[in-house]
């Protein structure tokens, strides 16, 4: 399941090589709401990770924005002691005019890089299985 968030991006820290396999990259998004009448504000890091970490390199710190991301959850156990974790894995960034709407990027012809489509019949028979 994916969700969304839109607020202004107030760090962004560079990539981290965690293992020779695992690269991941952090950031902080400042929401702010009214409720009953008090703005309440939140500071919410969220992750890009592998080959998703240069999603952040065409956003600056105080651009508006809005992250698309999903929840990953993981259980982790050492010495008999358990300890769960929560992330927020962005997988999609846009930047956002202020109002809340979405400025035209230069990437709104491309797809998700989730997502597969071939105009070409061809295109599945060079499909490995």
């Amino acid at each position: 399941m994916s969700y969304e968030l839109s607020g202004k991006l107030i760090e962004k820290f560079a990539p981290v090589q965690r293992t020779e396999s695992f690269k991941v990259r952090e950031f902080v998004v400042e929401k702010s709401d009214e409720i009953n009448g008090k703005t309440i504000t939140n500071y919410i890091k969220l992750q890009c990770v592998q080959d998703r970490t240069g999603i952040l390199d065409p956003v600056n710190v105080g651009d508006e924005i809005k992250v698309h991301f999903n929840i990953k959850g993981t259980r982790w156990e050492k010495e008999g002691r358990v300890t769960y974790f929560s992330n927020l894995d962005a997988w999609r960034i846009e930047p956002l005019m202020s109002g809340g709407k979405q400025m035209a990027s230069d990437n709104d012809h491309l797809e998700p890089l989730d997502t597969f489509t071939s105009t070409s019949e061809d295109a599945i028979d060079d499909l490995p299985f």
